[in-house]
């Protein structure tokens, strides 16, 4: 009997790591909001860079 409930709770905790909610998406969205910032402050700054 021992065993099964190791079993059973070994499956319930590997259920539990599958649903941890939004932590990686988010991370991701937030990565990619950064990145997008970086390169629009480049983009926009360097017209300012004139050589006249």
């Amino acid at each position: 009997m021992e065993h099964s409930s190791a079993a059973v709770r070994s499956a319930e905790a590997v259920l539990a790591a599958g649903e941890q909610g939004p932590g990686n998406l988010l991370r991701i969205v937030l990565i990619v909001m950064v990145v997008g910032c970086v390169l629009t402050a480049w983009l926009l700054l360097r017209g300012y860079k004139r050589d006249d």
